[in-house]
Parts: structure tokens; C-alpha cells; sequence
């Protein structure tokens, strides 16, 4: 069960994420992937700053967070 809870938190997180970069998502296996790869990225930067998430909804706010992060330095990266 939290293997699938794990999915459909970094699918969201994705298609959030995707919303705010870009204004779309970009397809659910895209989404979850980019929402796995977010909540590694914004547990790190959480911790960093001293902050937990508790529960589902910041388990989501965190993989979102992290995801935007990934987006910009992709963003940033196909720029150069």
C-alpha cells in the first residue's frame, strides 16, 4: 500500500509541479517519475533547512517543492 500511495503522491507532485513550470503536466509516467526524483530532492532540501513534512499532504508539499526545484535547474541547464 505505500508503494502506491508512493506513486500517486510523486504523480501529483509531477503534474503540480508541471503547472507551475510550464502550465501542464507532462503525462502520468513523466509526472510520477519527476515527483519520485522531487521528493528525494525536497526531503534533502527540508532537512537541510530544518523542516518535516507529516503526513500525506507534506509528503506532497514536499515532493512538489522539489520537483519545481528540479524543473528550474533543468530549465536553467537547457539554457546554457
Amino acid at each position: 500500500m505505500n508503494l502506491i500511495l508512493f506513486l500517486i503522491i510523486g504523480g501529483v507532485a509531477g503534474w503540480l509541479a508541471g503547472l507551475i513550470m510550464k502550465g501542464r503536466g507532462f503525462g502520468v509516467l513523466a509526472n510520477i517519475g519527476i515527483g519520485i526524483v522531487g521528493s528525494i530532492i525536497g526531503g534533502f532540501v527540508f532537512r537541510l533547512l530544518g523542516l518535516a513534512a507529516q503526513g500525506a499532504v507534506g509528503e506532497l508539499v514536499t515532493a512538489t517543492v522539489g520537483a519545481v526545484l528540479l524543473l528550474a535547474i533543468v530549465s536553467k541547464i537547457k539554457q546554457a
